[in-house]
């Protein structure tokens, strides 16, 4: 069960952040100021009661399978979940409930622009770092074979 529960939270937590990205892009581009200020409401809720616990679902979940583990692969992924889980409770969420107050007021200046640089900033860095512990997992239970030395790295 555990094992169920940290697959599924692991592919929910990313698809998420996922989502919330490319959603954000193409309405900020296409959309009007109404369907901005919709997004982020939506983002909000129910965007982060879905997003906040798989991602603790996946964190807590990945301690409790990796907690005997040892290694290199390992050790990389319990470096990167603290990174992860402080960019998305101090940057991300803020981020969300400020620009969701923000765009339902009607307010998109360049504060508004500004914070959403910086939240789809640390989108992409949680993405990125979700990415190789995807990765790093799939690795570790043998879906996944190493990359292959590259031909001019001496072996």
């Amino acid at each position: 069960m555990p094992r169920r529960a940290h697959l599924i939270a692991g592919i929910l937590a990313p698809l998420c952040l996922v989502i919330f990205f490319l959603s954000t892009v193409l309405t900020e581009l296409f959309g009007s100021p109404a369907a901005v200020a919709q997004l982020k409401a939506l983002i909000v809720a129910p965007g982060l009661w879905i997003m906040i616990p798989a991602m603790a679902a996946a964190g807590g979940s990945g301690m409790f399978l990796g907690h005997s583990r040892k290694g290199r692969i390992v050790d990389a992924k319990r470096k990167r979940m603290p990174f992860i889980a402080a960019n998305g409770l101090l940057v991300l969420v803020p981020c969300a409930l400020v620009l969701n107050r923000w765009a339902t007021a009607g307010t998109f200046d360049g504060g508004f622009y500004a914070v959403q640089i910086i939240e789809l900033v640390a989108g992409a860095t949680n993405l990125v770092l979700m990415g190789l512990n995807v990765r790093d997992g799939l690795r570790m239970a043998g879906r996944l074979r190493a990359a292959p030395a590259s031909p001019g790295k001496a072996s």
